[in-house]
């Protein structure tokens, strides 16, 4: 049985803290398991830009992590028969329809492979605007495709933009509150929130608020002394479906335990996660073959592209899953030595996520 060898997963621990000690990360939260055993979260440097030290309850925004969690509340649907992933997008959204949109189906937007871009042109006037979600949605109706849906793979975040509205109108409910109820709950996932809730920005009884837990992010030149970027208010409360997860490294290793059949709180069926975590794109005859072999999807969850060191690093298995994020974050979990990590960081490291992807690789070699 494969176990975590203490004194490499040491190594990794101390391979993270020198990466925050010499300043190359603000700040990083990392926590594994392997055969069901879970190690203690692992957190170092500083809550905030000016140096506070981090807190031992410290919460991330994990950014496109978000989106095989708003899969899993999608595949939820599924298998309780309120849709099908054959479903066309417009049986729900019929306004999306527009410019040649008519084929685009559920399984396109879970895959990747639905020709919608990846923001939107007016992204940052959007956000400028403090746009509500619904104003994304719109957008995305309005767009052409970049090509046919199913014939073609490119990464796009709005799809997950219509993802939430289609289980708000399923459900009745917004999608935020839909997977509080459906899946953080069961979970015992309390430190985890799609879009914070104006609660959450008010004082106890001690002077402190839910939000004085988040981390701050060193945000990216083009967001900086701006009323939108990722450590606004406005950006913390909107819950957008492709980004806006606040949560814990041990909240996500509850989820990363429930996808492995640990624990009580067996929220997805194993046929939803076996399906979820196979190659899509293999079934998906128009795709190039290039990408259907050396680049697949899941449903939500991007599979490792073991060609890449990018973000998963170099040493795990074809059915290793997960999604890094643009926050500079990574999960995945490895079925095949029962498995996982989650690291979390504030410096944003994409494309390639090579701070990631050093310590994965790390974390990997201390399966033994």
């Amino acid at each position: 049985m494969t176990r975590l060898n203490s004194t490499r997963w040491t190594f990794a621990c101390d391979l993270l803290r020198q990466y925050v000690a010499d300043g190359t990360l603000p700040a990083a939260g990392m926590i594994a398991g392997c055969g069901g055993e879970v190690t203690e979260t692992q957190l170092f440097g500083s809550q905030t830009e000016s140096g506070v030290p981090i807190r031992d309850d410290a919460v991330f925004l994990v950014a496109s992590i978000t989106k095989p969690i708003v899969a899993s509340a999608a595949l939820l649907l599924a298998e309780r028969g309120l849709l099908t992933l054959s479903d066309k997008v417009i049986d729900y959204i019929p306004e999306f329809g527009h410019n040649g949109k008519n084929g685009v189906r559920i399984r396109h937007l879970l895959t990747h492979s639905s020709g919608l871009p990846d923001m939107l042109p007016d992204n940052v006037e959007l956000r400028r605007q403090h746009a509500p979600l619904t104003a994304f949605v719109e957008g995305t109706c309005g767009v052409e495709l970049a090509f046919g849906p199913g014939r073609d793979v490119r990464y796009q975040s709005m799809g997950f933009a219509l993802l939430g509205e289609i289980i708000a109108r399923i459900t009745g409910m917004p999608c935020a509150e839909f997977i509080r109820r459906e899946l953080f709950e069961p979970m015992g996932m309390a430190d985890s929130w799609l879009g914070l809730p104006g609660h959450c920005f008010e004082a106890d009884s001690i002077g402190e608020a839910f939000v004085d837990r988040v981390v701050e992010i060193r945000v990216p030149d083009e967001q900086a002394g701006q009323d939108w970027n990722w450590n606004s208010r406005y950006w913390r409360m909107l819950g957008a479906p492709w980004g806006g997860l606040l949560t814990t490294p041990a909240d996500l290793a509850r989820y990363c335990g429930m996808m492995l059949g640990h624990g009580d709180a067996a929220v997805l069926s194993p046929a939803t996660i076996a399906a979820a975590t196979r190659n899509q794109l293999a079934e998906m005859p128009d795709i190039p073959e290039v990408d259907r072999r050396t680049k697949p999807w899941g449903l939500g969850w991007r599979l490792n592209w073991p060609a890449h060191s990018a973000n998963f690093g170099d040493f795990l298995g074809t059915r290793t899953y997960g999604h890094w994020g643009a926050t500079g974050t990574v999960l995945w979990i490895d079925p095949d030595r029962d498995a996982f990590l989650v690291l979390l960081t504030t410096r944003p490291q994409e494309p390639h996520g090579a701070w990631l992807a050093r310590v994965s690789n790390a974390v990997a070699a201390a399966l033994t």
